[in-house]
């Protein structure tokens, strides 16, 4: 549910004109002038390349909506215009993930895609985030590493770190913080709309970007044409409740993967079983707490942190990774246990590729709308609340980042009084839609998407045995049911589950016939890189 680091910001070179497009009379009184701007498009450029049919312009949106004589802030859009204008069926607004993702390119990505004959494909860097006005957090000076399976005496560190990472949102935070939230998302796309000249909106909200979806939904329900909830967030768990259930996603992964290399011993050597698999787990996981395991050449460290995090919680979900992870935790036994040296070439490999993929998934940048966004929800305040829950999740759902997501927070110690509330999620006025969920998803938990479907009232795609997160676009089933309805209008069935991504091709022990053809196997840091490079390659969100 983080921002898609890999995508660089496109820069605008559209600019707005004056008010000059005649207003609707259904738009909200006193945003008149804001919903009447006349975008003037432009091309948009990425890292100096102008994107060969992307078109990007600058709005204007009010900073707090309850005044908009006061405070103003920029908001940049971007267009791709379908590429059958005959066959044209209005605008399909991509809806960005995060919160803090930038959406500037994603109507590029989808150009090609069944959706971008007959729509103009539609997005934008949301209040916050790229070329929109941007809040940022100080990145100061980290308070310590935190463990994965921290001590009690280490619970005061997270503490420490949250009071911290407050602090520095605050005095960055400038006036515009208290108003970066979805429901004023969910307006400034309704000025977006509006300047566009729609008088209904379709949408694929993914990741964050389905609660976006849901909320704008909810205020704006006649404006709602076509809708798509990819990935949803958990409505009722907004926003504590979707942190903690992201740790037990992916405990659930990593027992799935234990059992499978379990019903392989005699390729991995692990166990026999899951509960063998698991045991062979903890017994690494209590030397790394001992003693990491150091690559000499470069310094790169295996730690108990990284192992949990990147290792089994980060790449547990996907399936297709789990030769690799077998072949890696084998690897990392081999050397904790003195059979392989620290110095070997296996050794070297193991370390690089775990390094690959950590450098992949920690967050480069400080950007303040993800650390202000969660804070629109209370948080609870009592500190024994969350020391009670990290006892429980450093020995269950150590996986991934498990003790941080039940742990304090910047939101803990919110520093400012949200303007709106936690908006009431329903399904009133507009037609009914379309939510897709993984099996394994660990950005966003299988559950959300029932959720939403049932809080909505909409239809469910479920995608089993299968953790991608941000399914349309990539999953065949999936592509098939949502183009139908987004093109033709057709709804799936209510409850409808696509195959996932296949697991690897390697059978179990007690196959009836089993296969030893020999395979040739990548190393583990040219599998790691092929594998970043996939994910890179994502649309992404969350």
């Amino acid at each position: 549910m983080r921002v898609n680091r890999w995508v660089s910001t496109a820069v605008l070179l559209g600019t707005v004109a004056a008010v000059t497009q005649p207003v609707a009379a259904a738009e909200p009184a006193g945003l008149q002038e804001f919903y009447g701007q006349q975008a003037q498009w432009g091309r948009c450029v990425d890292f100096g390349r102008p994107i060969e049919g992307l078109q990007c312009a600058t709005l204007v949106v009010p900073m707090n909506y309850r005044k908009p004589g006061a405070e103003r802030i920029s908001l940049t859009i971007s267009r791709m215009p379908a590429k059958d204008p005959a066959k044209r069926k209005g605008a399909l607004m991509l809806i960005p993930g995060g919160p803090g993702g930038s959406g500037l390119l994603l109507p590029y990505w989808d150009a090609e895609r069944p959706i971008g004959q007959v729509y103009d494909l539609v997005s934008f860097d949301p209040r916050g985030v790229g070329e929109s006005t941007q809040l940022h957090c100080e990145g100061g000076a980290p308070v310590g590493e935190v463990s994965s399976r921290p001590t009690d005496d280490q619970f005061e560190l997270f503490t420490a770190r949250a009071r911290m990472a407050e602090a520095e949102c605050e005095r960055a935070g400038g006036g515009l913080r208290p108003y970066v939230n979805t429901p004023n998302i969910a307006r400034d796309m309704d000025v977006i709309r509006g300047v566009l000249g729609e008088q209904k909106i379709n949408f694929v909200g993914t990741s964050y970007g389905s609660y976006v979806a849901a909320v704008y939904g909810s205020l704006f329900p006649n404006k709602v044409n076509r809708n798509v909830f990819d990935s949803a967030v958990h409505p009722d768990e907004i926003w504590r409740g979707t942190w903690r259930s992201q740790a037990v996603a992916a405990r659930a992964n990593v027992d799935a993967l234990f059992t499978w290399l379990g019903e392989r011993n005699s390729v991995y050597g692990l166990g026999k079983s899951h509960a063998e698999v698991y045991a062979s787990s903890r017994a690494l996981a209590a030397k790394l707490i001992e003693k990491p395991i150091i690559n000499p050449d470069n310094g790169e460290t295996m730690t108990i942190t990284h192992y949990d995090r990147f290792v089994l919680g980060f790449l547990s979900r996907a399936r297709s990774a789990w030769d690799y992870l077998g072949r890696q935790i084998k690897t990392f036994k081999a050397i904790a246990e003195g059979t392989i040296a620290a110095d070997s070439p296996a050794a070297k490999d193991a370390t690089d590729a775990a390094a690959v993929v950590r450098e992949f998934a920690i967050p480069r940048t400080r950007e303040g709308v993800f650390d202000t966004v969660r804070c629109e929800a209370d948080w609870p305040q009592d500190l024994s609340f969350y020391y009670n829950e990290m006892k429980v999740f450093r020995e269950e759902y150590p996986y991934w980042d498990g003790v941080a997501k039940v742990a304090p927070n910047n939101c803990t110690f919110r520093s400012f009084t949200p303007p709106d509330k936690v908006t009431e999620l329903k399904r009133a006025g507009y037609p009914t839609g379309v939510v897709i969920q993984a099996e394994g998803d660990t950005n966003t938990a299988y559950a959300g998407g029932p959720a939403m479907a049932s809080k909505l009232r909409n239809h469910l795609i479920s995608v089993a045995d299968d953790g991608t997160h941000d399914l349309y676009g990539y999953n065949p089933c999936v592509n098939e049911l949502v183009d139908r309805y987004l093109i033709d209008g057709v709804l799936p069935g209510t409850r409808v589950t696509c195959p996932g991504a296949q697991r690897p091709d390697i059978p179990a022990d007690n196959a009836e016939t089993v296969s030893r053809r020999a395979v040739p196997q990548p190393n583990l840091t040219e599998f790691a890189r092929r594998f970043v490079a996939e994910e890179q390659n994502r649309r992404g969100g969350f």
